[in-house]
């Protein structure tokens, strides 16, 4: 595949290891010049980019940035993707730690939704609750014992079997977790958020999450 990848902290940038290991070809970027991303593409065989260049063409994108930078993104960012090609995003809203507030967030829209109404574009939620270090190494065949989970919320079914796809030659179980309305089951401070669970557990933790935010998850 041809990949874009649009930010590239821990996750972004644990995928282009990830991707590239793989054989498949990787573009990404971060906020600054792609002379600052020199030795992750030394080291992975992956090419740095503008942002702005990473979603050229590409079979598949992902946007995993602060979510407070989110509406800072140029505007048509993602659409020299391939025709249907899929978004994932990994984004969490982080009010006290990060981000600040984002009252449409603190209203009650789902992170996904709002990322995906920034964007003008329809997204997958995935890799958002999963520590950076376990996506890198804990990577196992389809079957093994112990085999992490992984959730998934968006609204194209097509587009969800894609990253289905994507997931278990990462090495995890995907486990549709509904909807991108939905996606507020896997947000943090959710059960499921940070665990490394098994497609069983997985799926109970999903059933008995809220969309309430306790207090740590709120501006």
């Amino acid at each position: 595949m041809k990949i874009g990848i649009i930010g590239s902290g821990f996750i972004g940038g644990t995928l282009v290891r990830r991707w590239a290991a793989l054989g498949h070809e990787v573009r990404f970027s971060n906020s600054r010049d792609p002379e600052t991303l020199a030795d992750l593409a030394a080291e992975t065989g992956a090419t740095a980019v503008w942002a702005a260049d990473a979603a050229q063409d590409a079979d598949l994108v992902l946007l995993s940035i602060p979510q407070k930078n989110v509406p800072d993104l140029a505007p048509g960012i993602v659409s020299a993707r391939k025709p249907g090609a899929p978004i994932i995003e990994t984004n969490n809203y982080y009010p006290q730690q990060r981000d600040g507030l984002i009252e449409d967030i603190e209203g009650g829209t789902p992170e996904s939704v709002w990322v995906s109404q920034q964007l003008g574009e329809p997204v997958i939620k995935a890799f958002n609750g999963i520590w950076y270090k376990h996506l890198l190494e804990k990577g196992v065949p389809a079957g093994t014992r112990g085999r992490i989970a992984l959730p998934i919320a968006g609204d194209d079914d097509d587009s969800k079997k894609f990253v289905f796809s994507v997931i278990d030659e990462l090495g995890f179980d995907p486990v549709d977790g509904g909807t991108l309305a939905q996606s507020w089951r896997q947000q943090p401070g959710t059960p499921s958020y940070g665990k490394d669970f098994g497609v069983d557990a997985l799926v109970e933790a999903l059933g008995q999450a809220t969309d309430e935010r306790n207090a740590e998850w709120k501006a």
